[in-house]
């Protein structure tokens, strides 16, 4: 099933097997196969494979950014959108779109910052300082 770093999770192996799948990529292992959370508790449905596969395509991409150029430019984008707290450009970037939408959109804000810390945002106060 994969290089499970810790099987005491039930319900995470999605999780523990990207940390075990970008192990074995950083050694060398080119491909990687999903987990799913239902793995050795039941058959998977629709949302378990998805997010077995996200799960799995963010640790290949963990790694690829240690490889590729290309791979490291979409983080840097997303640095940068962050920083200007450009949602439409962190949309446009994010690998899993329905789920930042899922989030982005279930907890309005009354600010330009997001609804964890509002007006208290660390990013839009460094931001703020720094235009004066």
């Amino acid at each position: 099933l994969g290089p499970i770093v810790t099987d005491i999770f039930p319900g995470y192996d999605h999780i523990a097997g990207a940390i075990g799948g970008a192990r074995a990529a950083l050694n060398g292992a080119d491909f990687l196969c999903y987990l799913t959370p239902a793995e050795h508790l039941g058959l998977p449905d629709k949302e378990h494979v998805r997010l077995g596969v996200i799960a799995t395509k963010l640790a290949a991409h963990a790694v690829n950014l240690t490889r590729f150029e290309e791979e490291y430019r979409r983080d840097y984008l997303m640095t940068l959108a962050r920083g200007r707290l450009n949602w439409e450009r962190q949309f446009e970037l994010a690998m899993d779109k329905e789920r930042f939408l899922e989030i982005r959109e279930t907890r309005p804000t009354s600010t330009e910052a997001c609804s964890m810390c509002g007006d208290l945002c660390a990013i839009k106060l460094i931001n703020n300082m720094l235009k004066r």
